[in-house]
């Protein structure tokens, strides 16, 4: 099966949002693909077919005060308002196309970090109903700037915590052709977070989760020599920028968010030819 890996990174995303509105454009299907953080919120547009739906909305709202403001947090303890992003832009401002979303047969997973367990969840969201995009919000809620979003009884935050580039998981669901779409460099290596302290205090009900925030430098690094290895095997195909993308994680510049994006159509262009035949 065909599949395709979306990296997190917040507005690091506009690589990956260039990337795939090239493929959209260009007949490129899957048979899955799994998104991590922004890589779910900005890649859900791949299953309801809308390419350019994301960098419009986000250069539209980037100077929004609900929209990664300090002023939010303070407010109501997210730097993303969760009613402006998860339902006032989808069912309001730039429709979410929901029955192209539920038509179509891709099958759609985000990952999840569980605060009891400091493991990653994957979930299948095939709707893009309110449900669905609760799964999304907990995807992309970001530790020390967001409230752990409550579902069934269970709190979850972003799920690059515990699983930034979930190719084995993947890999182990059946989809053996994979394309993996990262947003940070070949070369770039994570160092430990300099929040540790704080994530101690503000996290200690959640000692499991603290462990896998403490640990996730180490996580990162062997998930993407994991991802080299099943490249040089055939068992992936890889797309990373050339040059860090240098952007905010909270950009709200929309000329940046253009600049990152335009990165990515032009390695999508690039790497065209070459994914149709990895795909064939």
């Amino acid at each position: 099966m065909k599949g395709m890996i979306l990296e997190g990174g917040a507005m690091r995303g506009m690589f990956t949002c260039g990337i795939t509105d090239v493929f959209m454009e260009n007949g490129i299907v899957f048979d899955g693909i799994i998104g991590v953080s922004a890589g779910a919120t900005f890649g859900c547009n791949y299953k309801s077919k809308q390419p350019g739906r994301a960098i419009r909305y986000n250069t539209k709202f980037s100077r929004d005060s609900h929209y990664g403001t300090f002023r939010n947090l303070m407010r109501n303890g997210d730097l993303y308002d969760a009613k402006f992003c998860y339902e006032d832009i989808p069912f309001k401002l730039d429709l979410f196309d929901v029955k192209t979303y539920a038509e179509n047969p891709l099958k759609f997973y985000v990952v999840v970090s569980d605060l009891e367990t400091g493991k990653p969840i994957v979930h299948e969201i095939p709707k893009g109903d309110r449900d669905d995009l609760l799964w999304m919000r907990a995807s992309a809620s970001l530790p020390l700037v967001s409230t752990p979003v409550v579902i069934a009884g269970k709190r979850y935050l972003d799920g690059g915590i515990t699983s930034s580039i979930p190719l084995k998981q993947f890999m182990e669901m059946g989809y053996d052709r994979n394309i993996v779409i990262l947003t940070r460099t070949r070369e770039y290596v994570k160092k430990p977070s300099s929040f540790a302290i704080l994530m101690k205090f503000i996290l200690r009900k959640y000692p499991n989760l603290v462990k896998a925030m403490l640990n996730r430098h180490i996580m990162y690094d062997e998930e993407k020599q994991f991802v080299f290895e099943q490249e040089k095997l055939g068992n992936c195909y890889v797309i990373a920028p050339e040059v860090d993308v240098g952007i905010s994680r909270t950009e709200h510049n929309p000329n940046e968010l253009r600049r990152v994006y335009e990165m990515g159509r032009q390695a999508g262009i690039k790497h065209l030819e070459a994914v149709k035949e990895y795909l064939k």
